[in-house]
């Protein structure tokens, strides 16, 4: 299945607390959407991997995702190097994603800023195609995405470009509570972390409030350009 838009995280969540809204959006535009989650999240305070999968299948479903997967790498010890690299580059060339939207280049978490460099590598890395991958036995072709963004996480960085995300928002919120083992649970009987206090999710709201404001919308999220990106004429821009 080709995608339009494949957006890659670090761990379940990661792509729920950045982007959701702009997925959900490029969905009901008529695009094919869908999410690549390097780890389970394994090494997570609360819950548990298991309960992960069943929350990041949740998440999609309120997404409308079309594909979601999770490459299984070690929270917390995966590499950027060859072998990794490999894996992400099938994932690209099985579905040929025009845009993709993958992790912050740093941040409070060390696998984000990691995520970050291993995703950026490899969608050019897919693009060459002296590099051999397979697919239930076939050869893949190569394939390079046409656009990288990197969403913004915990660490604050001035957005390249903003995408009102107003009529997304209750959607994008929804996304985010399917893990309920992550975020604020009076009744949880597990520890406190920086994720889980009530005002983290205050704190979401407000900053997509004001990334909104800058562009004279109520909600927006912000995203990072990887490199120069050309356009055919101005009004692409509007």
């Amino acid at each position: 299945m080709k995608l339009d838009i494949l957006a890659f995280g670090a761990h379940p969540d990661d792509v729920e607390l950045a982007c959701s809204g702009t997925l959900a959006k490029q969905k009901a535009l008529g695009q094919r959407t869908g999410v690549v989650d390097l780890t389970r999240g394994e090494l997570g305070t609360r819950g548990s991997a298991e309960l992960r999968d069943k929350e990041a299948a949740a998440a999609a479903e309120i997404l409308g995702l079309d594909v979601r997967k999770n490459l299984g790498f070690k929270d917390g010890f995966f590499l950027n190097d060859e072998n990794h690299r490999l894996r992400v580059i099938e994932v690209i060339r099985t579905y040929q994603p025009d845009i993709v939207l993958t992790n912050a280049p740093s941040d409070r978490h060390p696998d984000h800023g990691r995520g970050y460099q291993l995703v950026n590598d490899a969608c050019f890395l897919a693009g060459l195609s002296k590099i051999i991958t397979k697919a239930n036995g076939q050869l893949q072709q190569a394939w390079r995405p046409k656009l990288v963004l990197h969403y913004i996480q915990d660490k604050y960085f001035k957005p390249d470009v903003v995408i009102d995300i107003s009529d997304f928002f209750e959607t994008r919120m929804n996304s985010i509570l399917a893990y309920q083992s992550q975020f604020h649970n009076p009744s949880s009987g597990e520890p406190e972390t920086y994720i889980s206090k009530p005002e983290f999710l205050d704190s979401l709201k407000t900053r997509q409030a004001e990334w909104g404001r800058l562009i004279g919308v109520k909600y927006a999220e912000g995203f990072l350009f990887s490199r120069i990106t050309g356009i055919s004429s101005l009004t692409s821009l509007i």
